[in-house]
C-alpha cells in the first residue's frame, strides 16, 4: 500500500495493502483542512470572517469501474464490516485514521470523515468494492490539500481478502488516469515505505517514477520513518493506453 498521508490524511488515510501483496500507500493528505480529519469550528470573530477567502467548493465523489470486477464508490454506512477488518490489520490503523480498536461508533465517525474531506473540498475518498458480491475490500483516496502548487497525492490500502487480486493496480491505474486526464492535475505523487516493494512494483506499472528518498518523513506509531516518493507528471505519457494530457 502506498502510505496516505497522515489521516486527514492516505493516503491521509491513507492507505496500506501489506504483506501478500502492496503495502498501503501514504495518504498524503496533510492536517487539517484538505487533508485532516478535524473540522474547524465557526469563528469567534464574525467580522474577521468576512473578510477571509471562501473555502474550497465541495467535491461529488463518482463512481468508476476499476477493470471489469472492482468499482470505486463513495463510502456508505453498510461499510462497517471493511473497517472492522481494517482494524484489526497491524499497519493500517499506524497511518490512517481508521480505528485501532473497532467499534460500530468509531466505524460510523471514520465513514463520516470521509464525506466531511469530500464536503470540505480536501480530497476524494473512495471504497473499493468487488463487483461480484458487491463486497468492499479496501479504499483509495486522491487528496488535493496541494493542488494549489499543481500537486495531488494518492493513498490506498487494502484488507487480506482484497489482496492477490490485482486490486489495488487497477483502483491506482483508474484514479491516476481519472486524475489526469479528467480532472487535469498537472502531477501526482505517492509515499511508500522503503520496505514495501510490492506497492513499489504496483507503482512502477501504472508509470509512477522513484524520484528519492524523504528521510523521517512521517510519523508512524511511536517513530519517524522513511517514504519513497514516486511521481507522475500529466507530460509522461498514456496511462492505460490513452493520452492523460486532456489539452
Amino acid at each position: 500500500m502506498a502510505a496516505p498521508a497522515p489521516d486527514p490524511q492516505p493516503a491521509s488515510d491513507p492507505v496500506r495493502d501489506i504483506s501478500p501483496g502492496p503495502g498501503p500507500v501514504r495518504d498524503t493528505n496533510p492536517g487539517p483542512g484538505p487533508v485532516r480529519d478535524t473540522n474547524p469550528g465557526p469563528s469567534t470573530t464574525p467580522d474577521a470572517d468576512a473578510d477571509a477567502p471562501p473555502g474550497p467548493d465541495p467535491l461529488t465523489v463518482p463512481s468508476m469501474s476499476a477493470g471489469p470486477d472492482f468499482v470505486l464508490r463513495p463510502w456508505e454506512m453498510s461499510d462497517l464490516p471493511l473497517i472492522r477488518e481494517a482494524a484489526q490489520d497491524p499497519y493500517i490503523p499506524l497511518i490512517t485514521t481508521v480505528p485501532s480498536r473497532y467499534s460500530d461508533r468509531a466505524a460510523e465517525e471514520f465513514v463520516r470523515r470521509q464525506w466531511d474531506r469530500a464536503a470540505t473540498g480536501a480530497g476524494y475518498p473512495f471504497a473499493i468494492v468487488r463487483s461480484r458480491d458487491r463486497r468492499p475490500v479496501g479504499a483509495i483516496g486522491l487528496w488535493l490539500r496541494d493542488l494549489p502548487e499543481g500537486r495531488a497525492s494518492i493513498g490506498y490500502w487494502m484488507v487480506p481478502y482484497g489482496r492477490g487480486q490485482g486490486v489495488t493496480r487497477a483502483a491506482l491505474r483508474t484514479v491516476t488516469g481519472w486524475a489526469l486526464r479528467d480532472l487535469g492535475i498537472p502531477r501526482l505523487q505517492l509515499f511508500i515505505e522503503p520496505w514495501n516493494t510490492a506497492s513499489a512494483r504496483i507503482a512502477v506499472d501504472v508509470g509512477y517514477r522513484h524520484e528519492g528518498l524523504l528521510r523521517g518523513w512521517q510519523q508512524v506509531g511511536d517513530e519517524r520513518r522513511d517514504m519513497a516518493v514516486y511521481g507522475l507528471l500529466n507530460s509522461d505519457g498514456p496511462v492505460d493506453g490513452r493520452a492523460v494530457a486532456s489539452n
